[in-house]
């Protein structure tokens, strides 16, 4: 019987960063391997996951502890071994970027011309709030106007409600619909730097262009997909966080978005099993019964 050590405190998730962060690792990989299961991980098989990564056994552990402090993960024990679960708080916080990443760029609907726009207020004396706030706009598609006022033609109403109910930000409106005056600054297309994120883009290309070929010809073994599969989804996210997904007539004629889509998409899918094979083979090492309860996303998933 699994008993639970204590009650999740509330979710606080790690701030989001390219690179090998353990604490960011440790989430990612509940989120990308072992998102259905009720049943905890244990401890000792997040260790040697992390351990692939280049994470120390005390790092890794140190990174576990933290994230459960967070209210990411749930402790639990069974005898004198320890487990954890992700908590529903933290599955339901991390599956909105989850499902931003997987669906961009896929090309679902055309643009119908309507600007969503966020205008907000928030004391200077709450910087993190702000910080907080700026950085879970942008993902969702949204670049800033003026101070306080934010613009996207295609970010998702229902997660801008979500998003500003969740982190409680007290003086804040909605509002959708077409843009019928605009002067020197005021087009909402100068709200992005559309050269720095091409360049993100032609970057990301040109960086795992070379492994998308190795994938194609199954040149790729369990550890290293493992690793490879989580470094192109973060740079992927680094991506994509910048982009606000404008229109086609609204975008340059080459415009990369679609080739580093396929990409993407291309390695991710690709090295699902192959990742997951490597999964299976360390959690074997620590709880063989648990091993079949393993899986592994695609950017094809449905999502409920």
């Amino acid at each position: 019987m699994v008993l639970p050590v204590t009650d999740p405190p509330e979710v606080d998730l790690p701030r989001t960063q390219v690179g090998a962060n353990p604490q960011n690792l440790v989430a990612g990989l509940f989120v990308d391997y072992w998102f259905r299961p009720e049943e905890p991980l244990p401890s000792a098989a997040l260790v040697a996951l992390l351990g692939e990564f280049g994470v120390s056994a005390a790092g890794a552990r140190a990174a576990i502890a933290r994230v459960a402090r967070r209210g990411v993960l749930q402790l639990s024990r069974r005898g004198r071994r320890t487990y954890y679960t992700m908590t529903a708080g933290a599955a339901r916080a991390l599956e909105q970027p989850q499902r931003r990443m997987m669906e961009f760029g896929s090309g679902k609907g055309d643009w119908d011309g309507i600007w969503t726009t966020v205008i907000y207020s928030v004391p200077e004396d709450q910087r993190e709030l702000r910080y907080t706030l700026r950085r879970r706009l942008r993902f969702l598609g949204y670049g800033p106007m003026y101070d306080g006022v934010w613009v996207s033609p295609r970010a998702d109403h229902q997660q801008t409600v979500e998003l500003l109910g969740s982190v409680d930000v007290r003086n804040a409106t909605v509002l959708r619909g077409e843009v019928t005056y605009s002067a020197n600054g005021g087009d909402p297309l100068t709200a992005w730097d559309l050269d720095t994120i091409e360049m993100a883009y032609r970057q990301f290309l040109t960086e795992f262009g070379p492994l998308g070929d190795r994938v194609a010809q199954g040149l790729v073994g369990p550890a290293e997909a493992l690793v490879a599969r989580t470094t192109i989804k973060e740079l992927w996210l680094e991506v994509v966080s910048s982009d606000p997904e404008l229109p086609d007539n609204l975008l340059p004629a080459d415009w990369p978005g679609a080739a580093g889509r396929r990409l993407f998409a291309g390695v991710y899918d690709g090295l699902g099993p192959i990742a997951e094979a490597r999964v299976r083979q360390l959690l074997a090492q620590h709880d063989p019964d648990l091993v079949p309860r393993t899986g592994h996303r695609t950017t094809a998933e449905a999502w409920d």
